[in-house]
């Protein structure tokens, strides 16, 4: 399966940053700008920016456009807890409904984060995980082909943890996380049942296997009123 468009359009976007067409703190061209050049609809071009916000290297300023992000002050989060054991922890019901789940090439975002060569192929799907029902995040997993291979679609929607581990035998290693605030977009506000605008926290998080390789790369975006982090000192 070929790349979908948008995501030729946010590789070619990146590749303009990364070779400084477009500098941090820099106003990109507008939609409709970006949207004749490129040659697409408006609604492809905005799903294109909108990995690249969801990515951190893109940023929406309200009333003034979007701008090449400034890199954020990190604070290194302890622990790897997968959503399903997090939320029966406090006592919740976990539960989770997948609005895509397809293998696909894998963007150069995706190649850089998980280690990975154009020729692979990746698992990529979105779901709306849940908490006693209730809509607590929208997630964006990428996950190389070859480390679920043997696992079902079930397997790999309700805790792809717990599988690695019970049916695959991987052990889970390390996780680099990466918090930031943002504001909810019109698609994310439907699917958590929440305003356009309201406050999102955004998660991007890179899970290694206990040898070091990287095999999760997970885009999430949590309801600020139903969720919070906390950091443990030692």
């Amino acid at each position: 399966m070929g790349l979908p468009i948008y995501i030729k359009i946010h590789n070619e976007i990146k590749r303009n940053i990364e070779a400084s067409k477009w500098k941090v703190g820099d106003r990109i061209p507008s939609e409709r700008e970006l949207s004749a050049d490129f040659g697409v609809s408006r609604m492809t071009l905005r799903q294109a920016i909108q990995t690249l916000v969801d990515e951190g290297i893109l940023e929406r300023r309200v009333g003034s456009g979007t701008f090449v992000a400034n890199q954020k002050v990190q604070e290194k989060m302890a622990g790897v807890t997968g959503f399903t054991d997090l939320m029966l922890a406090q006592g919740k019901q976990p539960s989770s409904k997948t609005i895509s789940y397809h293998t696909m090439e894998p963007s150069l975002s995706e190649m850089e984060k998980l280690n990975i060569k154009e020729t692979d192929l990746v698992l990529r799907m979105e779901r709306i995980r849940y908490g006693d029902n209730v809509p607590i995040c929208f997630e964006v997993a990428t996950v190389p082909e070859n480390i679920i291979e043997g696992l079902d679609k079930a397997e790999v929607t309700s805790s792809l943890y717990r599988s690695l581990e019970q049916k695959k035998g991987l052990v889970l290693g390390k996780a680099k996380q990466t918090v930031s605030a943002m504001l909810a977009s019109e698609r994310i506000s439907e699917f958590l049942d929440i305003k356009r605008g309201d406050p999102i926290l955004r998660l991007r998080q890179i899970t290694n296997l206990q040898d070091g390789r990287p095999f999760e790369y997970v885009r999430t975006q949590y309801v600020g009123e139903r969720f919070e982090f906390y950091l443990e000192k030692e």
